[in-house]
């Protein structure tokens, strides 16, 4: 895909220019906090100890060219996804259907069904739910005959995450970082196709993120107790992406000086308690003065999503308190499963004669939105005992046709799928009976990209792959289906070099990226 017609991009760069940009690059995105802590593996365990230090997140140094209609597309969509998911996860007969077809091979999925039977059973304290949604997408364009080449690109959703949905802070500085270079330093190149204009979208996911958590604080209200009410990042330890959930930490303080505290998952026990009332509101104690008491609103998950939070049974006793509690999750342990690769094959099976689709139950097929959501599907097959999953079981394990496919746990964040033929010796190396906790997802092949990509203070230079996360921000009540705040939240544009499978950021794949629309 070239950004302008008749030139190359990215512009080429002589050795000096290249170590000027760098340099720039370097300098803007430490002083501006488009940054990650080191790894362990980079530091002292002295210094990491302290934790001192903090280094350039991984960057291209020009922004992708990116259809303009499927960025559109993505935009204009997002607001139908906010709902489509907060719908879902009202609809627990859905959510019980899906755990049912795969917690048989899935514990993880199992521990947090039975965290959600066990506060059903004594009532639910909170009727809000908050969900921060990002919807993965990556630009699919039919390839093989001359029509093709002609055809119009479009979006297909890769994924729709519901949990610790991140980079929403540095997304917002990558696309800052960009338009300074534009301004600043793309003209002074030599090669002429660095000297055209270019359309960078504006960009405030930070804003957008910030806003989605600000309207469920205000929605929770004063404290009935005399406390100061508060919001709670639930994070992980250790984490190197400290500096993107701190960009929502300042955002957030900004627009209305609300406090937020940042608590370690494991520390859940041990710094919150339950109120004797008959409301059950989360008191937070801070640490530096536990005599201190905060009532918490709201509970903003950056952890919790995968079964290394849960290293001991008192950690699902820790998700268990908070989810029986006053505040407002983001998200409940419902929206957490609507999340699910699972849903995601449901909802994009096509109707039958005679069956409607799934997606009907919850958009109807006459509203304009139904075919809005439904165009960005690709095929996705089941892995179980259905004629469809036995049919799915034989593309997978076929060692020519599972070329075409991705196989896919019920979990988030990168590096936990399996590609091509990796497919069939894993399918091997776990029991049959595990297969229908997974998913077969046919690969979405992306016009062809180049772009110089700056990793730990080395250039990379060759084909790229970019996956647009688009942000949303829904509030509603759980009880009455009410939809209280709903809007789009900006966007991520994540770039990994065209060999590498996975695209997950902290999980040292991918890179931050800004469209450069075309």
């Amino acid at each position: 895909m070239e950004a302008h017609s008749g030139h190359s991009y990215p512009p080429a760069l002589s050795s000096l220019e290249s170590a000027r940009l760098v340099q720039v690059v370097k300098d803007w995105t430490l002083g501006k906090g488009l940054a990650v802590r080191p790894p362990p593996t980079a530091v002292t365990a002295e210094t990491e100890l302290l934790g001192t230090l903090g280094m350039s997140a991984p960057v291209t140094l020009f922004p992708s060219p990116f259809p303009k209609v499927c960025f559109d597309q993505a935009r204009s969509v997002q607001k139908a996804y906010n709902e489509l998911y907060a719908k879902i996860s009202q609809n627990e007969t859905f959510i019980s259907q899906i755990v049912a077809d795969v917690a048989g091979g899935d514990d993880f999925i199992a521990n947090l069904w039975a965290v959600h039977l066990r506060v059903k059973k004594e009532g639910y304290a909170q009727p809000l739910s908050l969900g921060l949604f990002r919807s993965d997408y990556m630009v699919h364009q039919d390839r093989g005959s001359a029509q093709d080449a002609h055809a119009r690109p479009q979006i297909k959703q890769v994924e729709f995450n519901t949990i610790a949905s991140s980079f929403g802070g540095l997304s917002t500085k990558i696309s800052e970082l960009h338009k300074f270079l534009a301004l600043t330093e793309y003209p002074l190149l030599r090669d002429p196709s660095s000297h055209f204009t270019y359309d960078l979208p504006a960009n405030e996911s930070t804003r957008g993120l910030a806003a989605g958590i600000r309207s469920a604080f205000e929605a929770y209200g004063p404290s009935d107790l005399g406390f100061s009410t508060c919001v709670v990042f639930l994070v992980q330890r250790g984490e190197r992406n400290v500096f993107d959930q701190r960009h929502l930490e300042y955002e957030l303080q900004r627009q209305s000086a609300v406090p937020v505290f940042r608590l370690p998952f494991a520390e859940i026990l041990t710094r919150t308690s339950i109120a004797d009332s008959g409301r059950r509101q989360l008191l937070y104690r801070l640490p530096s003065n536990p005599e201190r008491i905060f009532e918490v609103a709201v509970v903003y998950f950056r952890s919790g999503y995968g079964p290394a939070d849960y290293a001991q049974p008192s950690d699902w006793d820790a998700r268990y308190q908070i989810e029986r509690s006053a505040a407002i999750k983001c998200p409940t342990v419902l929206t957490q499963l609507a999340g699910a690769k699972k849903v995601q094959q449901v909802l994009a099976t096509p109707k039958s004669s005679s069956s409607p689709s799934e997606l009907s139950k919850f958009i109807p097929e006459d509203a304009p939105q139904y075919q809005d959501v439904w165009q960005t599907f690709t095929n996705i097959y089941p892995m179980d005992g259905s004629e469809a999953g036995l049919a799915a079981r034989k593309l997978a394990t076929d060692p020519e046709q599972c070329q075409k496919y991705v196989l896919k746990p019920q979990r988030e964040g990168g590096g936990n799928n399996f590609y091509r033929s990796a497919i069939p010796p894993y399918l091997k190396s776990i029991p049959e009976s595990h297969w229908n906790s997974y998913i077969l997802m046919e690969l979405i092949t992306p016009p062809p990209v180049t772009n110089v990509i700056l990793r730990n203070g080395n250039l990379e230079k060759g084909g790229v792959i970019c996956e647009l996360g688009r942000y949303g921000a829904c509030l509603w009540n759980q009880d009455t289906g009410d939809i209280l705040y709903n809007e789009d939240a900006g966007y991520l544009l994540r770039t990994k070099g065209d060999q590498s499978e996975e695209g997950g950021v902290a999980a040292g794949f991918g890179c931050m990226d800004s469209c450069n629309l075309v």
